[in-house]
Parts: structure tokens; C-alpha cells; sequence
């Protein structure tokens, strides 16, 4: 394939996020809403957020330097977690730019940006790229809003020269039923990739695209990413959603076999350390999660399309610093 010429910044910034074999494996701890839901069920709204600044501390001090980068948010993370010195010097950073949560209707859901944030912000704080996370499905009646929202957000990156990671996040149409079926779900998600990776985007985070506690043959899943690669105008890498740990483990042989670039992995590879205390915490993160951290990351530098297939750089000419 014809590889795209990509600026500068991009190519630094996708450099900093990534193995020295082109594959990415991020560390995914920008959770908010879903995180106090996991702290507390019955009352997230009682978390405080000290609390979520503790645990995102805990868990980049311990498997920061375990992946390629790591994904923050800007509210209890990426801002913390620098001043700590718990986010490794040597590791990238991608800070999310949306508001957590969605509004609207469940079968119209709008995406939203975290009010006072900006990809100018997050380069001045000196992030290597940018994530965007929007719920969408074709059919919606908010589809356009959500695709004008990425157009614009790629437009600011590419004006503050950051690579933009797209997150989409799928979801179900029937007012009764909040879950698609295996087959809608391959639909949504391979359609969503075709519609929504051309916008802007540098880097596409994608749903496992069919349900994996419906389909569980490899072929079958194989074949379903491969899919998801020919729709997808750029690399994309896989995001874990709430999958334990071993389920994930199988998707990401299938996409990395299929051509997928890597992982933003949350909550499949440190959710199990929510309910303990922190000693208990730091031990388990050590002796259980980091392991499992390695393991993922020689995976996708093991079998993972490099990015650079899809990107390179031109020759600067001496003078180009005068118009950048």
C-alpha cells in the first residue's frame, strides 16, 4: 500500500507512543464514571476524587513502564501522575479529550469535549498525542454530529501537530435492549471503522468486532478482524473494554494476526486490583498485573502491524522550521 506522508510532530508524537517495533501497547487509565462504578457500585457518586487519583497513581507508578505509553485523562491523571514522577521519562503519553459519559437519548447518544481542554492544551503539557472517544452508530439519528465533532477535533490536532487516537464505541438502537447481537455488533463496528477512519484520525481504537463471549473460533474471529483492516483507512489497535484478562489475550492474538497495530488495554489487565487495599494493591500490580502487562506488549511486538506501514515522513528542507 501507498503510505501517507504525515507531519513531522505526528511522526514524533506516534515515535514516543510506541515499541522500537512500531507497535503500540497503551496503558489505558483515563477511566472516570466507570471507574467510580467499579470502586463502588452501589454509590459512585460517594468516590471521591482523591480516590480515583490514588488508584491512576498506583497503576502508572507500577505498569507504566511495562507498554509503549500510557493513556490518561487530564482530570485525575495525566497532570498527577507527571507531578508524582510515577509516568516513566521514557514512556509516551496520549491524554483523552472528551468528557466522560455521553448525553442525550440511549439510542441517540452525543459525545462530548471536556469543556476548558484542547489539544493545544494537551501539547503544551507536553503529551505526544490525543484521544477522542465518541459512541456512535451509523444509523443514529446523532451520527452526523458525532462525525462533524471528529472532523473538527482532527483539525485541532493537526494544527497543534498531535496524532489523534479515535475511540468508537458502539451501541444498540432498540430502546429495550442495550447490547447488540453478535452479528449487529460486526455490522456497527466494521461500518463505523469504514465511516468514521477518514475523518482525521491518526489511529483508530476499535472494538473487538464481533462478541466474544458469542464467538469463541479462531477462524471466525480472524476473519472478522481482517474485516475490520480492509475497512480502516489508518492502523487501528484494540481496545479491551471490560473483558477479563485471558478472553482479551485471545482477541489480540486474532487482530494482531489480522492487522492490527496494538492495544489500549484498561480495565482487562487491572480491574481485579479495584477491591483491594493498598498494600494489596502494589503487591498484586507487581507479582500478577505487570507480568500480564509484558506479556501483552511482546505480543504486539511480536505479531502487530507496524504502523509505519501505513505512515512516513517527508524530507524537511532546511528552511522548514520558517512556516511551521
Amino acid at each position: 500500500m501507498d503510505r501517507k506522508f504525515l507531519s513531522v510532530g505526528k511522526i514524533r508524537g506516534l515515535q514516543r507512543v510506541s515499541t522500537g517495533a512500531k507497535a503500540i501497547a497503551l496503558l489505558a487509565v483515563d477511566h472516570r464514571n466507570n471507574l467510580r462504578s467499579l470502586l463502588k457500585p452501589d454509590a459512585p457518586g460517594s468516590v471521591a476524587d482523591e480516590e480515583l487519583v490514588t488508584l491512576k497513581k498506583q497503576v502508572v507508578a507500577e505498569l507504566g513502564g511495562s507498554g509503549s505509553g500510557v493513556l490518561l485523562d487530564p482530570q485525575y491523571g495525566a497532570a498527577q501522575c507527571i507531578a508524582a514522577g510515577v509516568l516513566p521519562a521514557n514512556k509516551g503519553l496520549v491524554v483523552a479529550l472528551e468528557a466522560t459519559g455521553y448525553s442525550g437519548e440511549t439510542t441517540r447518544r452525543l459525545s462530548e469535549r471536556l469543556p476548558g481542554w484542547s489539544a493545544a492544551k494537551a501539547r503544551k503539557m507536553g503529551a505526544d498525542g490525543v484521544k477522542l472517544l465518541v459512541y456512535y452508530h451509523p444509523q443514529s439519528a446523532s451520527a452526523q454530529q458525532i462525525e462533524d465533532l471528529i472532523a473538527g477535533v482532527a483539525q485541532e490536532c493537526k494544527e497543534a501537530d498531535l496524532p489523534l487516537f479515535l475511540e468508537s464505541l458502539s451501541y444498540s438502537l432498540d430502546p429495550y435492549s442495550r447490547k447488540l447481537t453478535s452479528p449487529e455488533r460486526h455490522e456497527v463496528v466494521i461500518e463505523s471503522v469504514k465511516r468514521l477512519s477518514g475523518l482525521g484520525a491518526d489511529v483508530f481504537e476499535a472494538e473487538f468486532p464481533v462478541d466474544p463471549l458469542v464467538v469463541s473460533d479462531e477462524a471466525e474471529m480472524i476473519k472478522a478482524c481482517e474485516e475490520l483492516t480492509a475497512a480502516s483507512a489508518i492502523p487501528w489497535i484494540l481496545i479491551s473494554g471490560s473483558a477479563k484478562f485471558y478472553d482479551y489475550m485471545q482477541q489480540v492474538n486474532a487482530a494482531c494476526k489480522s492487522g492490527a497495530s496494538g492495544v489500549a488495554v484498561g480495565r482487562a489487565i487491572w480491574q481485579d486490583i479495584v477491591p483491594l487495599d493498598n498494600v494489596k494493591r502494589r503487591e498484586y500490580l507487581q507479582q500478577v498485573i505487570r507480568p500480564r502487562m509484558e506479556r501483552l506488549t511482546s505480543l504486539c511486538n511480536a505479531i502487530a502491524r507496524p504502523w509505519s506501514d501505513f505512515y512516513t515522513s517527508a524530507e524537511p528542507a532546511t528552511n522548514w522550521y520558517r512556516t511551521y
